[in-house]
């Protein structure tokens, strides 16, 4: 016979009501609670070591449900506070008892309980055998079970009272609460033996279905991470009850924005098989990242969107006038195809190369020009991108993949036919990763681009209606077959007048309204702009020339803040230039005072325009060595060895020692040995040069000459003769000598350089010698006169013969 009683001392113990946990005698229970009232029951049981009553209360329940049910008698062992708001409390149970009443206090309440004391016959037979029904199915737990505790083994396996063996089992492998209540609330140990294997088969029911669908999930995510672990779950439990899935809100939505947008019928089909691949996959996959990505990218491109031209000419010609001074050839070509698209709507645009020096407007125009054509406006810059990716962009499948700067520009302009410049598309670099001039070529071909396809969109994209303009400073970095795709329209430098009115027109009002100023309060008068461009800014542009006059500005309006009286209006001239921009900072180009031997001016073109280049040459006795200094290349180098040989040929016609090259050591400079020149155009420079120092004959002064020369001693024609004019009309130049077939480039001159200055056209450098050197009047009789022809007056468009002057 066994005696199953504990003897309790109060009938009356402080009451913790806990959620889904089920505290059993004998068996340490660890609980978060956060009821304040139960906390301070546990509190005030801890300090009088006494017991609390604790019973369990299921979610949707109320205390007056639990009311005559059994709860559990307990030790606090410990209290742990978690949070100020809650505590983890460690329950020790004491026996089993049942709940008779409640009596509600301001801090914690109490139970009022009854305790049972139980007597039972038992021969230890049955209660063996049921014993040993419930381990064989105890057996089964750490099969299904991964990771279970061995030492959770070993106490049951040791445990024989059945009060005590029953508890442990119903406290450690039974996991519903409704079971462990109906084992709690039965006091006497066989019958709970014999309910034992009931509720432990309807669990490892359970638990079987439970293997079953982490077996199914493992292998459907065995290539993938295991933070798919929980949707793939999801997947399985969904298959076994039948349920068929649908798509999400998401997805659902995509469908629709598919449906309602206007795409080709290609674009269409591609995008709703990437929604259907999107909803099979794991929310929070990086794939279904990359699918969500690309799906939004093609439905914000406008496949089908376009905007209407503006096909009005004169609007258009308005428009670009107001805009920009000058560059009469690019506006001409604007409205020329303005023109073609009137007569034929459907003809495809044509790209165009806008070449010239920083500054000139290249960038600035094309704004204009989508202005002018009512169509949107996108700028691509191409300087450094060195990779075929930036053009074409990356395949998606790569993290961090996105299109290229085309697609990119597309979807910025919101419509599929905009203006798209092509910045700096001499400033494309290549390595490793491709060349993107390559990647250009399909971009900038109008047989090609009507179907280009980008890396990351892979679907083809109409480029055809795209008006494309790129930009360059040079043309020499450009491939040939890329600039072969392209018309090319060379924006020549400003002239002094061309600067002059941008600034009074365009620079001048922006610059007022970016400081605060109105003309009331300054005036910039024309002779102080002319002095801006001669010696304060050496350029092709006009940006050095808005800098120096947003640094007046400045200086205007510190002066109107500081002293508002004396500040009313400020008028800035040439006299008093120097107040606000401090000391000239270029120094003019001067001709010289006489006529001196060995010293001729040549001209150059630069990144700033024209320059007035003179060459000097002195002979001195030695051996023929030939030394050029001035920082020169390679092909200056080789005109000055042509020069040489030339004078040689033509040594005693000259009356020039003909053993010059074995007697004398001749010395060539170019001043301003820090700035690099080359180029073949000073030539006939270097010649006249040659022969003023060797023959002791005195160059005129007011001359300059330009043009490349042959080794039989014809002048070839050169190229910047606009600017090369300019330089020597500022520097006070009244005749320049150039090549003859450089006559159809004299009426794109500057009209104050036509007005001025008097052409010289040369077919060899015998037409330039009589003219430009100071030659005794018997060897120009005897040798040079054959050369000479009677100068005569015309016009560039007129046949001339070498040697007239065109005034």
């Amino acid at each position: 016979m066994s005696l199953y009683s504990e003897k309790i001392k109060a009938k009356v113990l402080p009451l913790v009501v806990i959620g889904d946990t089920v505290v059993f005698p004998a068996i340490p229970t660890n609980i978060e609670i956060s009821d304040p009232k139960a906390i301070a029951a546990c509190e005030a049981a801890r300090e009088s070591d006494s017991n609390i009553f604790a019973i369990t209360l299921s979610a949707g329940n109320e205390i007056g449900d639990v009311i005559g049910k059994v709860g559990v008698v307990a030790k606090v062992k410990m209290i742990s506070h978690s949070s100020p708001d809650s505590a983890v409390i460690t329950l020790e149970g004491v026996c089993r008892a049942d709940f008779i009443d409640i009596k509600k206090q301001a801090s914690y309440d109490l139970a009022s309980i009854a305790c049972k004391l139980l007597r039972f016959d038992d021969d230890g037979v049955r209660s063996e055998l049921l014993r040993r029904d419930v381990l064989k199915l105890f057996e089964c737990y750490p099969k299904m079970i991964p990771n279970f505790s061995k030492e959770l083994e070993s106490a049951v396996r040791s445990t024989k009272s059945p009060a005590m063996f029953s508890d442990l089992i119903a406290s450690s492998v039974i996991f519903r609460t409704e079971n462990k209540l109906t084992l709690l609330n039965e006091y006497d140990p066989i019958r709970r033996l014999e309910l034992l294997p009931l509720l432990m088969e309807s669990e490892l029911v359970i638990l079987g279905e439970e293997a079953k669908i982490h077996k199914k999930t493992r292998e459907a995510i065995e290539e993938n991470q295991r933070d798919y672990y929980l949707r793939e779950q999801l997947k399985v439990i969904r298959s076994e009850l039948g349920e068929d899935e649908e798509y999400d809100e998401e997805i659902a939505e995509y469908m629709q924005k598919i449906a309602d947008a206007d795409l080709p019928d290609e674009v269409r089909e591609k995008l709703t098989k990437e929604t259907i691949k999107l909803s099979k996959q794991p929310y929070s996959s990086h794939e279904s990242a990359v699918i969500r990505g690309y799906i939004d990218t093609c439905l914000e491109l406008p496949w089908k969107k376009k905007t209407t031209d503006c096909l009005s000419v004169a609007a258009a010609k308005k428009i670009l006038d107001a805009d920009h001074d000058g560059i009469d050839d690019v506006k001409e070509r604007i409205l020329e195809f303005i023109a073609v698209k009137n007569l034929t709507p459907d003809i495809k645009n044509q790209i165009i190369c806008l070449v010239g020096a920083p500054g000139v407007g290249k960038t600035s125009i094309g704004a204009s020009i989508a202005r002018s054509l009512k169509r949107k406006y996108v700028r691509v810059a191409l300087g450094g991108v060195r990779d075929e990716s930036d053009i074409r962009g990356h395949r998606k499948t790569y993290v961090g993949s996105m299109p290229g700067r085309i697609i990119a520009a597309i979807k910025q302009a919101g419509v599929s036919n905009p203006l798209i410049l092509l910045d700096e598309i001499d400033k494309l670099t290549r390595d490793a990763h491709g060349d993107p001039s390559s990647a250009l070529l399909e971009v900038l071909d109008p047989d090609q681009n009507k179907a280009f396809r980008d890396h990351f969109i892979e679907l083809p994209f109409d480029l055809s209606d795209c008006l494309f303009i790129a930009t360059a400073n040079t043309l020499d970095t450009i491939p040939r077959p890329l600039l072969d795709r392209m018309e090319v329209i060379e924006m020549k430098s400003y002239s002094a007048r061309e600067k002059l009115s941008i600034a009074k027109n365009h620079l001048i009002p922006k610059k007022l309204k970016a400081h605060g100023l109105t003309k009331k309060d300054l005036r910039i008068d024309d002779s102080a702009i002319l002095r801006i461009i001669e010696a304060y800014t050496r350029e092709a542009g006009v940006r050095n020339l808005e800098r120096e006059i947003a640094s007046i500005c400045r200086k205007v309006a510190r002066k109107i803040v500081e002293n508002p009286e004396e500040a009313k209006k400020i008028t800035v001239k040439a006299s008093n230039l120097h107040e606000f921009l401090g000391p000239e900072k270029i120094i003019p180009e001067k001709l010289s005072e006489t006529d001196e031997v060995g010293v001729v001016n040549g001209l150059a073109y630069t990144d700033a325009g024209g320059d007035m280049l003179k060459v000097e040459v002195i002979s001195m006795p030695g051996t023929g060595k030939v030394e050029l200094t001035g920082s020169l290349g390679d092909v200056m180098k080789e005109s000055a060895r042509i020069a040489v040989s030339i004078v040689r040929e033509r040594a005693e016609k000259l009356g020039i020692d003909p053993d010059f090259y074995k007697t004398k050591d001749i010395h060539i400079h170019f001043p301003e040995g820090a700035v690099p020149k080359d180029g073949p155009s000073a030539g006939v420079t270097l010649v006249t040069a040659l022969i003023s120092e060797l023959g002791k004959y005195p160059a005129r002064r007011d001359i300059a000459m330009t043009g490349e020369v042959s080794l039989r001693g014809k002048v070839i024609p050169i190229g910047g003769l606009r600017e090369k004019s300019m330089a020597a009309y500022l520097t006070g130049v009244k005749r320049i000598f150039i090549p003859k077939d450089n006559a159809r480039d004299i009426d794109k001159t500057d009209i104050a350089v036509r007005e001025n200055v008097e052409f010289v056209l040369c077919e060899t450098v015998e037409d330039i010698i009589a003219g430009a050197l100071i030659i005794p009047e018997k060897i120009t009789a005897s040798e040079a006169s054959d050369s000479i022809i009677p100068i005569v007056s015309g016009k560039a468009s007129e046949n001339l013969n070498s040697g007239a002057v065109v005034r």
